[in-house]
């Protein structure tokens, strides 16, 4: 029997900075983006919420849209992902089997749409293409499998309509979904939307979904006893393709996945071996692991993210409630970490990552066990973060994702986030 049970750590540093010395207000009228954070409150009418809240483009403070949190649409909010368009956002609530989605306002404010069944149980994971008209999603079992029957976890891939709403999966070999392997945790896109990437962990893990039964359930003797990455070639209208050689190897625990702007490589958590694993995606989408590799991080990293620039990689560190700074060498694909490669979340249990699309200097997580959300700032010459004013702040429940969008016409990227389970 395989599983991972993660322990809680808990700093307190005091942090402060802003592009402005002593602003202390979020105005929102000098918004650059909006950032939405899922969450699971048991004392709330809606248990499973999303939160909205202005970002200041002169501090990275940020503050409650009006009438924020919105109800999810369902239990368990784990995952969430926007459209590039930045008129859409899609929810996947893992407890009650289903995608919701929302109308995002001009104001930040989130309207309710229609919700979607996905063909198997408890999604987990989305990712959105380039062109907003395909959403990925990640089951984390098929239909038949649960917690008490555990067995492999599906791929499906919903058309998006114009006006957001979602058509009927993509077919693969006959089947509403592609199977994967063991447990699946993250999904990435490559941004020239030529190949999507699953991380399959093939053990149980446990951060902001526990599961059903009294204890994490074995590992099926079908299931591979380490973890891997399936990669599929992505057609224009979503049917996928296995890339040769998929499933790649992932070391042992393979959870966060992210890829760099330039669709040349490709990153991953090991969160029981506490490392960042690379590759160069070679041709027709093979990987190929980077020398020297892998790279150390801290305790249970369980979520990546290249900065918009592709010049930097953060992690966050569920266990020492940091995040890991790396700096990337653009030519090669190869991360390292300077002198100064933690920073403190100061909350606990730090769990998605996103860096806001409007100006690529503010960087957000959601620390789930301790209620907050952290806001730093990143420094583009160094790659460095360095502390807003007055975070970590106060979150409804407890936080389990993160995303944004940007407000107006300040967009310089579309970016995404996903964690492990």
């Amino acid at each position: 029997m395989k599983w991972t049970r993660i322990g809680q750590a808990s700093l307190a540093i005091a942090a402060s900075l802003g592009l402005w010395a002593g602003i202390a207000s979020c105005n929102p009228g000098d918004t650059i983006d909006y950032l939405f954070v899922t969450s699971v409150n048991a004392t709330a009418k809606c248990q499973g919420q999303v939160g909205s809240y202005h970002v200041n483009s002169y501090s990275g403070v940020i503050s409650q849209v009006a009438g924020s949190p919105f109800c999810s649409g369902g239990s368990n909010p784990v995952a969430e992902v926007a459209t590039p368009n930045q008129k859409y956002l899609y929810v996947a609530n893992r407890s009650s089997n289903n995608i919701a989605m929302f109308s995002i306002g001009t104001d930040g404010e989130l309207a309710s749409g229609k919700t979607y069944t996905t063909p198997g149980s408890e999604p987990t994971a989305m990712a959105v293409n380039s062109t907003g008209t395909l959403l990925f999603v990640v089951d984390f079992y098929q239909a038949g499998y649960t917690d008490v029957s555990p067995g492999p976890g599906e791929l499906v891939v919903f058309p998006i309509n114009s006006d957001g709403s979602l058509g009927t999966p993509v077919s693969s070999g006959g089947n509403s979904f592609t199977a994967l392997q063991c447990f699946p945790s993250g999904v990435a896109i490559a941004p020239n939307d030529k190949y999507v990437y699953v991380t399959n962990t093939n053990s149980y893990v446990v951060t902001t979904a526990a599961p059903s039964t009294a204890t994490p359930p074995a590992t099926p003797s079908a299931c591979p006893s380490g973890g891997t990455i399936s990669g599929y070639s992505v057609a224009s209208g979503g049917a996928l393709s296995a890339i040769t050689g998929s499933p790649f190897l992932a070391g042992s625990t393979p959870t966060g996945i992210a890829i760099d702007p330039t669709s040349r490589f490709l990153y991953v958590t090991d969160s029981v071996q506490n490392q960042l694993i690379a590759y160069d995606i070679q041709t027709a989408g093979f990987l190929y692991p980077l020398p020297n590799g892998p790279f150390q991080a801290g305790t249970f990293p369980v979520s990546v993210i290249v900065d918009p620039r592709g010049e930097y990689i953060y992690v966050t560190d569920y266990n020492t409630s940091t995040i890991s700074e790396f700096s990337l060498t653009q030519s090669t694909g190869t991360p390292s970490q300077g002198a100064s490669s933690t920073f403190s979340t100061n909350a606990p249990s730090p769990t998605c990552v996103v860096i806001d699309p409007g100006l690529g200097i503010y960087l957000y997580t959601s620390d789930f066990t301790g209620s907050y959300l952290t806001g730093a700032q990143l420094n583009p010459n160094t790659g460095a973060l360095t502390g807003i004013q007055d975070s970590p702040y106060p979150a409804n429940g407890t936080p389990t994702c993160v995303a944004a969008v940007p407000h107006g016409n300040h967009a310089t990227q579309y970016v995404s986030s996903t964690s492990g389970n």
